[in-house]
Parts: C-alpha cells; structure tokens; sequence
C-alpha cells in the first residue's frame, strides 16, 4: 500500500539545498535524484562546502559508461560513511573531482569503512605499480595511484564537513601525506633506476627528506625538499638524481634540491665526507636550521641513517657560530620582505601572525636550548612546541595557544590547496563572500549563534593571527621574565639563568647579563609600574630583538621608564597604543642620540602616536617651532634663562624630528629644513637677548647687527652634526662712531657664542665665524661698508666661493639684505668670476683631495671629503656657479639641491649627470645624519661590516638593514658622481 502523501518526505527545492546554479534542477533530473526517496540523500548534498561543484562532478561521473553509476547511486542511499566523503571530496577540490571523472571506479576506495594504508602498505603498493609498469611506458599509472591515495585521505579528512564522521588529527594528515610522499620517493627512484642502469649495478644513493615533509608535517600540495647523498661520487648517481626528480615531477609533485650545500648552485648529489666538509668550514645558520627536520626519506637506509648521525652533532652547535644571531636576524628580515604589501594581510604562511611566524621561532628556540637538552631533539614544529613546553622554554598554556592556531591556520591551508591541487597559501579577496563561505565549510567551521559560518571565519581569523603575534613575542621573552621574577627563582616555573642568557644571546643581546638585570629592575618594581612592566615587555623585548643595537635599546628603555616612575601617562601609553611602543623601541635601539634628548624631552613620546591625519610627530610645522622658540625666549630678560628656554624647545624640537627621521617619516630634505630652521631660531633668540642685556641706559643700541648664515646654515642644509657658520655685519646708529658700534657688536657676537656654546648635556651648539674675511685672524664683527670695502680689494678665491652660501638669518632684516646685494657684486659679478679664480678654486680642491682627509680615514667611505661625497658635489655645484651664474640668475641660489635644478634646466651638464650628483648628495646626507643618530656625536666616517653599519642602515632608510647592501649602493652611487666631479674640475 503506497504511503500517505502526507506523510511522504517533502522534496526540498534547490534553492534551500544551496544550489544556485541554474542548471541545478535539470542536473537532479538527469541524475533521477528528483523523488522522494533521495530526499536524505539531497539533504547531504547541500551540507558539501560547495553543493554546485559537488553535483556537476556527479553529473559528469554518471556519463562515464565505466562508473556502474547506478551502482554507486544504490550505494549513496545506503551507505552514509560513502555519501558524505564523496560529497565533501566533490564539493571541497574539483581537482580531485577531475580524478574521479577520469578513473570513475576509484570512488570504491571511499565505500564501507576505508581506513589509510600504513607506510608499509603504501610502499608495497608503489612498488607492485612500478613492477608492473611496461617497459617505456609512461608514468599514468603511478600518477593515478598517487591521486588516488590523496582521495582517500581527503575523503577521511574532509568528511566530517558533511556527515557526522570522526575528525582526522592535523597531524595524522600531515604524517600520512609524508608516508605517501615516502612512498613515492621510493617509486621514483625505483623507475629512474632501472631506466639509468638497466641491469647493470646500482649506486647506493639516500634521500634525505627536508622541510615539511622531513618533519612528517606536509601539504597536501608542496614541493618536497630533499637532499640526495651517495657513497661515491660518480655520475652515475647524479644520473639517477635527476632522473628521479623528472619521474616525481611528472607522477607526484615537484622535487627541490635548494636545501642542498651551496643551494641551487652545487653539486646536486654529493658524498656523504662531502656534505661534512660543507657544513664543517662553509654551512650558514639557515643551513643548519633546515637540517632540524632533516630524515632519511628513500634509498640506501643505511647511509641515510650514516648522514643523520654526521651532521646533527653540527646542527645543535650551530648557536655557538659567530655570526649566528646576524644571520638569524637577516633571515626574519628577508622572510618579512618576501610578501609583496598588497596581500600580507591574506598570506596565511607568510603574513604577519603568519605560519612561519610560529615555525621560525620554534625552530630558534631548539637551535638555543637543543645542545644542553635532547627532548628538543624533535622534528615537527607540534612536537617541537610540547616538548618547548615540558622543558620550560615557554608557557605550557603558551604551547597549547600556539599549537591551536598553528593547527588551524595549517587546516586552512590545506583547504585552499585541494581546491585546485595548487600550492597556495592565500586566502581569498576579503569581498569573496562565496569563496571565504566555501573556506569556512570545508575547514568545518560552524555558525556560532551570532554568525553564519562565514562571519566565523573572519573572526576567527583575527582572533588566531593577533595570537599568533602576541605569543611569537610571549614565547621567547615571557619565559626570561619569569626566570628574573620573583616567581622564577623556583626554576620549574620557568627556565633557568643559564637557559636565559643563552636565549638573550641568540636574540641579539651582546651582554645577556646585563640584559637579565635590566628586565630584573624593571619588572621587580613595587605595584602597578611593576605589573604593567610585565605585561609590557615580551612585546617590547620582541620588538627590541629587530633593532641593530638591543643592548643599548634595553639599557634606554630602563632609563627612561626609572626617569619617567613618576609620570601615569608613560606606562599606560605604552600599554594602549601598541604604535607608541613599537616606535619607541625601533628608536631606542638604533639611536644613541635620541635617547638622551628623550630623557630631558619626555612629552615627544607622547608624539610618537598616530592622529587623525597621520603620525603626529609629522603634523609640527617646523617655522610655527622656531616662532614659538624665539617667543619663549623673549620672556626672558636674563639671557642665560632666554638660551635656556631656548635650548629647551631646541631640545624637544631635535628629539621630534631624529625620532620622525629614524621612523622613516620624513624625506632628507625635511630633516635638513627642519634642523636649519631650529638653529636660526637660536640664532634669533641668543641674539635678542643678548642685544636686551647689554643695552646701554638710554635704552638705544649704538648699533644694529645682522647674523649671515654661511655654509650649510646658509642653504638651510644643516644636518644634525653641524656647526653653525656665520658671519656678523653692525652697521652703526645715528650718532655712533664705527669704532664704538664695533666694539658693541664684538661685545654682543662674543657673549652669543660663549652662551650658546656653553658645554650642556644637549648636542652641542656651536658657532663658527671662520668663513669670515681674512679667517680666525680676521674681526669677528665689521661694518657693512668694511665688508664691501675688503670684498671689492682683497677678496680671495675661497672667500668669494664661501659667499656663495651666504644668506641672511637673524639679527637686522635690512642691514642682512643690504649685506646680501653687497654680496652679490663679489660673487656674481658682471662677466663672471675671473679665469685666475676658478684655476684656483681648482688648485685647492685639488690639494684638499690630497691633503685634508683625516689620517687613517677611508677615501671610498668618508660621507663629507671622501670620494663623490657632499664636499665633491658642493664644489662642483660651487664651480659651476661661478663660472655661469653672472649669466644664469637661477643660479643665485644657495641651496646645493635647488642649485642642480637650476644646472639641469639650464643644461650646463647633461641631465643624468646633474641627477648622479643629487643622488650622492642626498646619500652621503643620510649617511652622514645616520652616523650622528646612531653614534650620538658628530663624525664622517662610515664603520666597517658588522652591527655598527647595520645600525647606520637602518638610520638611513634602509629597509631591510642590511650595512653589507647599504655599503654597496654608498660606494655604488658616489663612484658615479665622482666622475661627474672629475669631468667638470677637468673641463
């Protein structure tokens, strides 16, 4: 008796099954699968991460004549196990959905209750495929096998997604694709032996799996890195090698030979006393790393075992290296370059909170603690964080966060490979709503009561990434603290001060001692400061560890927080704005000039934060500064109070701009006009003040005085190492005699250099008047009509060029201008200087060249007189202006940088030669500004290789800090501009 349509399940329409394809209906139709009695069945359906791509491959599986389809739909209805692996397979890779077109009796592998082949039985079955294997034939059987096994761990793997099966570990998916992987390998080179040797004798040849796939962790698509070593070296065995590699590539996946000595550019297959050599005399630390995972994969087992034995001795040594903790630092960088901007957020490997985040850190911290504790002696990075864990080494809460998020973001990478059998570790745009929908069900993401499984996705994602980042720092320093603590004494808790200062010494601190007494300082304090030290630190310790100097970062950071105990706002601005301390520390432990301007000029801190139009310590306006410090000054009547005010504002106003410089946030040129415009106000200021104070008692200066900037002060070109070179012009009042307007004005210019130059803990403000005429033997003050007297009579060369720079900056504006026209009759004068004053102005650089460089200076690598170096292009740039700007008014300039636009639109010089000489300007500039930064006083000179010139890197801009490229485009750049310099002081 038929049953009650009321009681006969209800057909659902596409659309509640997810079926958006319009073909969806007709599909079903074609399928029979349109009656009541596939309902369950098309519940199943819908439940696959994408029931389109699931029904359309079914379609296409029922139109194979092999595929007994109608054996499989009966098998569908009964078989739940079958119907919710395939589904999920279907709806997860339309690679694999292309398999089973293509082999329709394989999806029997997925009926009943399959369970993986162990690693024997996937050896046996490689073998028994390669057996049997026609002579000459290609390698689709092998292919076919391989995806094969691939379908069935990703049916298991997958199948939860759809039906109530049981969740496959992580880990057993990443062992078992090893086990396949192992299993191919030895197929692979199986067949490349019997193809290179025939009959004849084999070489005894190992393969050694690398990387995922030696730590028993692979992809379900990655290249499989392996290093191959044999007993002789014969080209037999390199034969073989490469053979092997054409079959994988062709059957499996792609083999990478890069972990091998020397890289891709040596020997492909060497001895195994070859490769002990290597690693003995020549192997780098990131050498030594990949061998963490190191394994024998394939071949001779014997001699597998026999290269394991020879070279981990080695590899737990390797934090013992010299140059360990440069190379790791320069491994973090270049990993951190590899992501192009556009899609760091998106690369699940790469991407900050990324995989290799945790993977890197890891693998650090076995290098570290491995030689004194063979627990760590463990390949796989969950191993490795259990076994990090037991040790102390970090938090045991610590390890199970990390292996959770390492654990998930590994599934989701998995899910995005099968999709197309493609290695890729990008997750899709953030606006693919279908595609993100599509990744959360695969990876079995639920809805939560609050979101759909897409909005769990997303927020998942955040929340696993900001705890990766945040336990990447917690996980190397939370330890230390621990161990410094209190609560650390018991070493149970944490490591101990053996282990720590190991670990300190691998994150780049020169002396872990003293290191571990500054975090002791500043987390034993008593209170909040203490409790807020604590929570503070990993992240500031981390961030710390990426700066050339961390020792000394540390040892500010102490003394700035010791200074600042008093100050609420100090700690709690570190603590809410991550940005805040971020740059702090970056600033701290590549300066030493900032650091102690930040002592006495605390409130910049409070700068170092974004506002809303961008980073506030680039919303000063430096004139509004120089206002603002000649106004402060000017409340003074006492002028040693008015410098004081004034060196005050100085102070914050250097510490503003050196931290903006150091962050990257101003341009050269920026911090040239910045600093110019700074010491004009000081200039101003000492000036005003001294005139008050030494006003006779009518109240009337006997004269007025203007300050002439010369140099670089003149072109508003200072950088933070430089003098201030001037000139002072008086001029007397109505009624005074010059001799008495003089002594007035020698009187006031004196009192200005004593005050300003008074020794300070500041950087030193310097004013050098020996520009002037006649030199240091010269008045230090002259009337103006005594300038164009001496200009117009006994000018010499090198005067005449030092006018060149010449600009007026405090004091008289009048008497300045009027300074300035006088000026001009000397140094452009009608028809141009002499030819006899141009051959001497060559004379003299000339013998400058040979003569003023300081002893034991290098000439290649001296920012102000080495070769193409601000003294070379000032010159030429002066050379040029006396020889043509009586023609050209554009060259009326004092500025070095506005003076080559005036040399380039006039085509004195051809256009790539003008560009050469602003790009060696600009250079030896940063330079030469890093040097002060970064050494804290003034000098020209750049260091040799090592931790000094990466931190001048740094200073200058240089993104990934490495001084070995810096010295290199240095050296590059001037050598170019050098030539200029000789064409035109030859022409």
């Amino acid at each position: 008796m038929s049953q009650p349509a009321t009681q006969r399940p209800k057909i659902p329409s596409v659309g509640r099954l997810g079926l958006v394809d319009p073909r969806a209906s007709d599909y079903l139709a074609r399928l029979g699968w349109d009656t009541e009695d596939h309902v369950d069945l098309l519940w199943s359906l819908s439940r696959a991460p994408n029931a389109d791509a699931a029904l359309s491959a079914l379609v296409r599986l029922s139109e194979k004549p092999e595929a007994a389809w109608d054996e499989l739909s009966a098998a569908l209805l009964t078989d739940r196990g079958l119907r919710g692996r395939l589904f999920a397979v279907l709806g997860s890779s339309l690679a694999l959905g292309d398999h089973l077109v293509a082999h329709p009796r394989s999806w029997r592998l997925l009926a009943g209750e399959p369970i993986l082949p162990s690693s024997e039985q996937l050896h046996q079955a490689f073998a028994q495929a390669v057996a049997e294997m026609p002579a000459g034939a290609g390698v689709d059987h092998l292919r076919a096998l391989y995806r094969d096994q691939l379908l069935l761990l990703a049916a298991i793997d997958l199948a939860p997604a759809v039906e109530d099966e049981p969740v496959l570990p992580f880990t057993a998916v990443g062992a078992h694709l090893a086990d396949i992987a192992d299993a191919a390998l030895a197929a692979a080179l199986a067949v490349a032996e019997s193809t290179v040797c025939g009959d004849g004798t084999r070489p005894r040849l190992a393969v050694i799996a690398m990387g995922k796939c030696g730590a028993r962790e692979l992809n379900y698509v990655s290249d499989v890195d392996v290093i191959f070593v044999s007993e002789h070296a014969d080209p037999i065995s390199t034969r073989v090698a490469r053979e092997m590699m054409r079959v994988a590539s062709e059957a499996f996946f792609e083999i990478d030979t890069g972990l091998r000595p020397e890289g891709r550019h040596g020997e492909l297959v060497r001895t195994l006393d070859s490769h002990i050599a290597y690693y003995q005399r020549w192997a780098k630390t990131w050498e030594f790393q990949a061998l963490l995972k190191a394994r024998p994969a394939a071949g001779d087992p014997e001699l597998g075992q026999r290269y394991i034995a020879a070279v981990m001795p080695m590899v737990w040594r390797a934090c013992e290296r010299e140059d360990f903790v440069d190379e790791v630092q320069a491994m973090r960088r270049r990993v951190e370059q590899l992501v192009p901007a556009d899609v760091r957020n998106r690369e699940i490997k790469l991407g900050p909170g990324g995989l290799r985040d945790v993977e890197f850190a890891v693998q650090l911290l076995q290098l570290v603690h491995g030689r004194n504790d063979e627990s760590l002696h463990v390949a796989s990075t969950v191993d490795a964080l259990a076994a990090l864990g037991r040790g102390g080494y970090i938090g045991r809460d610590d390890a199970a966060n990390l292996t959770a998020s390492y654990e998930f973001l590994r599934l989701l990478e998995h899910r995005l490979q099968l999709q197309r059998l493609k290695r890729t570790h990008l997750l899709p745009e953030p606006d693919d709503e279908e595609a993100l929908r599509w990744l959360a069900r695969a990876a079995h993401i639920l809805p939560d009561g609050r979101n759909d499984a897409l909005g769990v996705l997303r927020e998942e994602l955040k929340r696993q990434n900001v705890r990766v980042s945040r336990l990447h720092a917690k996980l190397f320093y939370q330890p230390l603290l621990e161990s410094v603590s209190p609560a650390g004494l018991e070493f149970a808790q944490g490591m101990t001060p053996e282990a720590a200062e190991r670990q300190l010494a691998a994150l780049g601190y020169k002396s872990p001692q003293n290191a571990l007494s500054h975090l002791s300082a500043l987390i034993n304090q008593s209170g909040r400061r203490g409790r807020v030290q604590s929570v503070l630190l990993p992240r500031l310790l981390d961030w710390l560890s990426n700066t050339p100097d961390p020792d000394a970062g540390l040892l500010a950071y102490r003394r700035i927080s010791e200074a600042m105990a008093a100050q609420r706002w100090y700690l709690s601005t570190l603590r809410d704005s991550s940005a805040v301390a971020k740059r702090l520390m970056h600033v701290l432990g590549t300066s030493a000039y900032v650091p102690d301007l930040l002592m006495r000029a605390p409130e910049v801190i409070q700068q170092y934060g974004d506002g809303p139009s961008g980073p506030k310590l680039v919303e000063t306006d430096p004139d509004a500064v120089a206002g603002a410090l000649v106004a402060s000054a000017g409340r003074h009547a006492d002028p040693v109070r008015a410098i004081a005010a004034a060196r005050s504002l100085r102070r914050r106003e250097l510490a503003r701009v050196a931290s903006a410089d150091l962050l990257g946030m101003l341009e050269v040129t920026e911090v040239c006009h910045a600093l110019s415009s700074v010491w004009v106000a000081v200039l101003k200021a000492a000036l005003e003040a001294v005139t008050r104070a030494n006003l006779p008692e009518n109240g009337r200066a006997p004269a007025r005085i203007a300050v002439i900037g010369m140099g670089r002060l003149g072109g508003r070109e200072l950088g933070y190492g430089s003098d201030a070179d001037v000139m002072f012009v008086c001029e007397p009042t109505n009624g005074v005699e010059d001799s008495q307007a003089v002594r007035w004005s020698v009187s006031v210019a004196e009192q200005i250099r004593t005050l300003l130059g008074t020794p300070s803990v500041d950087p030193p403000l310097d004013v050098d008047a020996d520009l002037r005429p006649e030199g240091r033997s010269g008045p230090l003050v002259r009337t103006l009509a005594s300038y164009a007297s001496y200009y117009e009579q006994w000018a010499q060369p090198w005067e005449v060029q030092a006018l060149l720079r010449a600009n007026a900056v405090a004091g008289d504006e009048d008497l300045g201008q009027r300074f300035l026209l006088m000026a001009d009759k000397t140094r452009y004068p009608d028809g141009g200087v002499s030819a006899d004053a141009v051959r001497e102005i060559r004379r003299m650089k000339a013998r400058i060249d040979a003569e003023r460089l300081p002893r034991g200076a290098d000439p290649n690598t001296h920012t102000k007189l080495g070769r193409g170096g601000l003294a070379d292009i000032e010159w030429t740039v002066q050379l040029l202006q006396l020889r043509h700007a009586h023609a050209i008014p554009a060259l009326h300039n004092t500025s070095t940088l506005e003076t080559l636009d005036a040399i380039a639109a006039a085509e004195l010089i051809p256009a790539e030669e003008v560009e050469l000489l602003r790009q060696a300007w600009l250079t030896a500039t940063r330079a030469r500004n890093a040097l002060v930064l970064v050494r804290g006083k003034p000098t020209d000179q750049l260091p040799g290789p090592g931790r000094a010139l990466n931190a001048v890197a740094v200073a200058a801009g240089w993104a990934n800090g490495d001084g070995g490229e810096f010295l290199d485009n240095y050296l590059r750049v001037t050598r170019r501009a050098k030539a200029v310099v000789r064409k035109v002081f030859g022409a």
